[in-house]
Formats: C-alpha cells, structure tokens, sequence
C-alpha cells in the first residue's frame, strides 16, 4: 500500500539515457521483500516488487527463482511471463534474447515459413541507430505480461546476440561488417539495452564496451555467476552454423570468455564456499551431437561446441578445485533440455562434474510441440542429455542445502493469449550425489 515509506528521494530522468533512472538503494535489510514506486509529476507508476539477497555466508534456507529469454514478439504472446509474476520469486535470472532485431513487420525471405502472431508498432527493418533500438525496447516494454514479471521480482539481466545481432561474436558480425562500423552499431545496442534494463552504474557502457559479468551470493547456498559469452568470445569456426567434425573447434586458443573473464570465473569458483555454484550464462554447454552417426560429431558452432577448449578449462578446473555442486544454466536454443556435465563426453561412464538446465523461449519459435520426430536420435546420440521439451515457457527452480529441483514450467501455445500454465517436468539433483532424478 505504499504506507510505511523507509526511503525516498528525487533523480532527474536525462534525455541522454532516453529519460531513463536508474536507482541505487542502499541501506537496506537483507533477505528481505520491499516495493516501491516513480512518481513524475502527479502520475505514479506501477508498485514493483524486489527482494534483496541475504548477506554472503550467513545461513540460508531456500532460494527460489526463475530463468526465461528469447521473447520474440512475433512469435506470440508473452503469457508465460504473467504466470512467472504470480510465483512470487526471489529473482529472475534473465539469460537474453530481450529483443529480437529482426525486421518487425514481415520475415525475411529465409524466414518464409516463421509463425507471424503480432507485429510491432514501428516500421523499421533492422535496427541499427539508438534511435532504432530504444524504439524496438518502447515497443517490448509496452507489453502487460512482460511488465507484470518486472513488477513481481528483481531481474538479474544478461544479453545474448538479437539485442544486437544475430550471432555476433566479439567485433564481428555474420555480414562481414568492418569491424569499426559494427562497434558503432554496437554501441548504440549497448546504450539502449542498459537505459531499459534494471542494471547498476558499474554497466554503463563505455562507448561499445560494456560490464555485464558480475557475481551475487545468496548466503552461504548459492553463489550465482553471470556471465559474457558474447563480448570477448572468439569467432565462429568452421564458418558458423552447424559443422560436421569441425577441427578448428578444438584449436586450443579458442574461448568462450576472453581471457580476463575466464580467470574471474576460475579464480571466483576455486575461492567458493557456497553449496551451488552457478554459472547463469546463454547458450548451452553440454555437448550437443545432431548427428546420430558415431563417426560424425554434428555440433553448433555458436555454442560451447563451437569453443571445445574453453569448456574442456572450465571442467577442469571444477575438477580440480573440487567445486561444490555446479549447475550451469542456459537459454538460446528455445528448447527445454536437462543433462549432465561429463569429464569426457565420449564416456558416458565418466564422472560428471555437475549438471545443466537450459530453458526454452518465452515466444521464440512459436506455439512447438512436447517432441520433434528427431528426439529419440537426438537423446541417444547424447547420452548425458536426459530430457528434452520443445514448448514455450520458463524455468522455476527452487534451491535448498540438499537440493536443487528445477521445475520446467510449459504453455500448449502463444499464437494467441492466455494458455494455461503446466508443469511439464521436474529434476532434481541431491546436493553432493552425482546424477540427475525425475522430481
């Protein structure tokens, strides 16, 4: 009811970050809920809802949270999102894909055959002035359901590649751009993403460089690691896109990371005393082999895949540091999927170092259906992958000192509004007990 008011205080909404606040607020309890509201003028904006993280290393409980991304919104409504807000959740960990920077009112001639549900309001084609992108976020953030899930809990934001470009890995794209002129358009992207999303000061992009790896600690039960896979990560090998034994993916100099970010990360891990180690991060880690011929690995290249190398240090490093329970989580591929991190994912009897789950879309891809007629090749090419989904939805998870159980939360269609929300699965993982259960 906004009657008890602890703090308050007054900002000026500058043109220059699109009249855009953004709030800093210190002073508070831990592990607590408050709301709050914006006031311009007479005019008051919705009541939001937060929750701060409890101090590191004090005791805690249970944390209970989302993941959701890749919200095409011609793909269809964002239904799942208003039923993300009615879970109340601590946070929202936001793997990417906010918006799409595909033309917005028809596909492309390579995209003939994409679900078209709605069309946004602004007749651009592609995005690549400031003006272009803040128009692209007005039009997202217009949306009810995607205001609800802000209002129900604080997001920790991630991007991946459509808030810029498909597939832009470091200071190229897939256009053959100069890289001098694609920072320019990177630049402007990084503006408006930071000027409509809830991020500290620390992420105010310095021109076409922005701050987007950090580390939030949740007691002594969790330690979340949010990471960049985009920015510093090498290009694309074997030309991109899907590739059948693509050596260059095993060049030892390849990351995922860059070089400063992969040692934060390491060093951060190896210093850890949090139950669960969390890597929030964009696109999936686990081997991913689409070819059921053993003699060919048919994998893509803008995934971990792609940076074999790079994977192979991060698992090594769990492994030798003995990190307590890591959980990797991922979005991109709008598909459910839950397997297990292998220390030689040609062994299906090696030891598994930890676990992921990969969340699907929110609309990306359209309505989908549970499976798709190559998901028994799929899973058996892949035996570390043990459940695969191909709806749209969210991921609710709920963490405890001896458990994490990840609950795949699934809507029959977004082609038009208001679907029902199901549980279509849920995995558990006893903490210190390799191996991933049904819930």
């Amino acid at each position: 009811g906004m009657q008890r008011v602890l703090q308050q205080g007054e900002a000026i909404a500058r043109p220059e970050l699109a009249h855009s606040v953004h709030v800093e607020v210190s002073g508070l309890a831990p592990a607590r809920e408050y709301w709050y509201r914006f006031y311009v003028g007479e005019e008051a904006s919705q009541t939001g809802r937060t929750k701060t993280t409890p101090l590191a290393g004090v005791p805690v409980d249970q944390v209970r949270f989302g993941v959701a991304g890749c919200q095409r919104y011609h793909n269809g409504y964002f239904t799942a999102y208003r039923h993300l807000a009615q879970e109340h959740l601590d946070f929202v960990f936001h793997y990417g894909d906010y918006i799409y920077e595909n033309p917005s009112l028809a596909p492309r001639r390579d995209q003939a055959n994409l679900q078209i549900v709605r069309t946004l309001p602004e007749a651009v084609d592609e995005p690549y002035s400031l003006v272009d992108y803040r128009n692209r976020y007005a039009a997202y953030k217009a949306d009810t359901d995607l205001q609800a899930a802000h209002e129900s809990a604080p997001f920790l934001m991630s991007f991946d590649d459509h808030e810029v470009d498909n597939d832009w890995a470091g200071d190229l794209d897939q256009d053959a751009t100069p890289p001098a002129v694609f920072l320019l358009r990177r630049a402007a992207a990084f503006q408006a993403y930071y000027e409509h999303m809830p991020l500290r000061l620390s992420s105010l992009p310095q021109g076409n460089q922005m701050l987007m790896y950090r580390r939030f600690d949740f007691g002594d039960l969790a330690q979340v690691n949010v990471l960049d896979t985009r920015q510093y990560r090498s290009d694309q090998p074997c030309g991109g896109g899907v590739a059948e034994n693509c050596a260059a993916a095993l060049e030892p100099n390849r990351s995922m990371l860059g070089a400063e970010q992969e040692r934060w990360l390491l060093d951060g891990l190896g210093q850890s005393t949090a139950r669960w180690n969390v890597l929030a991060q964009q696109v999936i880690m686990m081997r991913h082999d689409r070819n059921p011929d053993p003699a060919i690995v048919s994998t893509q290249m803008d995934k971990w895949d792609g940076a074999v190398a790079a994977r192979q240090r991060l698992f090594s490093a769990l492994e030798q540091n003995r990190v307590s329970n890591p959980i990797v989580l991922s979005g991109d591929i709008h598909n459910n999927w839950a397997g297990e991190l292998k220390a030689n994912f040609d062994d299906e009897d090696s030891r598994t170092l930890g676990h992921e789950f990969v969340s699907t879309s929110i609309t990306s891809g359209g309505d989908g259906a549970d499976q798709r007629r190559d998901t028994p090749e799929i899973l058996s090419q892949n035996p570390h992958m043990k459940f695969f989904n191909n709806q749209r939805g969210y991921l609710s998870i709920e963490v405890t000192p001896e458990r994490w159980r990840t609950h795949f939360r699934i809507v029959d269609y977004v082609s038009r509004p208001d679907a029902p929300i199901k549980n279509r699965a849920t995995y558990v993982v006893e903490a210190d007990r390799p191996g991933l259960q049904l819930g």
